[in-house]
């Protein structure tokens, strides 16, 4: 999960006095009913295995955890693991032995590239010099169209929290422009809390959440999902397959997105004085490229072309033996690492390495540890049978017979879900869920797996759904009406793009097992 910035002097109090106790209930709740939930979960069901029983009280207690938040998300997870060997559901070999799988290894790649291009501001730049574009900063739609754009496009090479907290203060800065340009004479104290800042605001959060989609590894959920297919399918959803679908859903719900923002929070005016001017100057004051940005650059580009070589040589039947042996041995976490770590060597300056380790190791380790226990959860629940028992239960109750049915019931449930807690656990929790229902009822899982990792990443109603969603509430610029208004009229047309990127196309390319 993501850090959220500390909030200016300037803003509104961020969080009102009804949402503070709320939050404290929910966390409550979950305190207390932890024990008594896996006390029913261990004794209760009589007709399972004893490693069913205990695997279904540890995920009884990390899904409670997980949505109530009584602690961080991360501690909930490590909890979880230890739970798992000390109540026999596997040995330590088998709990902790998906710490070595290459989704992990994925990850902590994928950050330390992310964090080296924060380190030497690139991811910056790039916003700037887009916001810098003819017309742009002088006009309040193409502003926040061009921030929602910039986030969409910055969210698929660095995580959705990430690219939200850097552009959270030159939004903030923009909002306070058009506050000051609205406020009347001698009226008082200025109120920045626009229907423009709000739009600004929701165009960040929901770019960085809809380009998150677009890649298996540019959000933590997509990571998670796609290895808890792997582990419980055998199966894993290559590149190509995944962008096949997810590119033309990414452009249909950006502009679904964009569409919700402009019509519920209209701003008030279209004109931003000296607007285009303003960005204009923040991006000369960066100068040229640096040594070091140059070098992060590099290696980026190298990282993608090494990922996209396997499914290259496989789509054009490419059939040189060096090319072909070279290929089949890419795995995207080797790759990554390897190549981020050059960022160690290659030099920025003198004796200055592009990336030094006091900056890498400031990634995100609370989500590699979710990632790696989110791993071994869905690998346990198919190995004991829990979901197996999990999945013939919910298709007897429900009476789900097709696909196209069951891919409905994941979108709706990841949405569900990821509105009370964020997308990471919300496609955590479903995914695991829906392979065994699938399997029980003899339809393929894969397209119903990837319908539950598209909406468990859709919701966006409320601050917890998604870490960009938190981030800018934070700014105290999005009232808690219009982010829950705005996000239920996204939500409700999230759901048919879901189904047709899922089902339609992913029929398309025969997407199976």
């Amino acid at each position: 999960m993501s850090t959220l910035m500390s909030t200016p002097a300037s803003a509104p109090a961020v969080q009102s006095e009804t949402e503070s106790k709320f939050d404290v209930i929910r966390s409550r709740v979950g305190l207390f009913a932890a024990l008594p939930l896996m006390a029913l979960a261990l004794f209760w069901p009589s007709g399972l295995p004893d490693n069913q029983r205990s695997m279904l009280a540890v995920l009884t207690f990390v899904v409670l955890f997980w949505i109530t938040e009584t602690i961080p998300i991360p501690v909930t997870a490590l909890i979880g693991i230890a739970l798992l060997v000390l109540l026999g559901v596997g040995t330590p070999a088998e709990v902790y032995g998906a710490f070595g799988s290459p989704t992990v290894f994925l990850v902590i790649g994928a950050f330390i590239l992310a964090r080296a291009m924060a380190v030497h501001g690139l991811d910056r730049r790039f916003a700037l010099r887009v916001l810098s574009l003819p017309r742009v900063g002088n006009s309040t739609y193409l502003t926040a169209g061009a921030f929602g754009i910039v986030a969409t496009l910055l969210s698929m090479l660095v995580s959705a929290s990430a690219t939200a907290a850097m552009l959270l203060p030159i939004g903030m800065g923009v909002a306070r422009t058009v506050g000051d340009l609205l406020q009347e004479p001698d009226s008082g104290p200025t109120n920045h809390r626009t229907r423009f800042s709000c739009m600004l605001m929701l165009a960040i959060a929901y770019g960085a959440g809809v380009g998150s989609v677009l890649t298996p590894i540019t959000g933590i959920a997509n990571v998670i999902g796609r290895g808890a297919i792997e582990e419980m399918t055998g199966y894993r959803v290559e590149l190509f397959d995944w962008l096949s679908m997810s590119g033309p859903y990414v452009v249909a719900l950006g502009a679904v997105m964009w569409t919700a923002i402009v019509l519920l929070n209209k701003p008030e005016t279209r004109h931003i004085p000296n607007g285009q001017e303003r960005f204009r100057a923040m991006y000369a004051e960066l100068g040229p490229m640096s040594r070091g940005e140059w070098n992060v650059l590099a290696v980026f580009a190298i990282t993608v072309a090494l990922w996209i070589l396997p499914a290259v040589t496989t789509t054009f039947g490419l059939t040189n033996p060096v090319l072909v042996a070279i290929s089949g041995r890419l795995n995207e976490g080797s790759v990554v690492v390897v190549t981020a770590c050059l960022l160690f060597l290659l030099p920025a300056g003198k004796n200055t390495p592009s990336l030094k380790w006091s900056d890498a190791s400031r990634i995100d380790w609370g989500t590699v540890l979710l990632v790696g226990v989110g791993l071994t959860v869905g690998r346990l629940m198919s190995q004991t049978g829990l979901a197996e028992t999990f999945g013939n239960a919910v298709a007897e109750a429900t009476g789900v017979n097709s696909t196209l049915a069951l891919c409905l019931v994941a979108v709706l449930l990841g949405m569900v879900i990821s509105e009370t807690t964020s997308n990471t656990a919300s496609v955590g929790i479903v995914v695991p869920i829906i392979i065994p229902i699938a399997m029980a009822i003899g339809v393929d899982p894969i397209i119903p797996a990837m319908a539950a990792i598209f909406g468990g990443n859709a919701g966006a109603m409320l601050p917890v759904s998604t870490p960009p969603n938190a981030i800018v509430y934070g700014s105290g610029y999005v009232p808690m009406i219009r982010m829950i208004r705005t996000g239920i009229v996204a939500d409700l047309a999230t759901v048919p793009l879901v189904l047709l990127a899922t089902v339609g196309i992913g029929s398309l390319i025969g997407l199976s097992l």
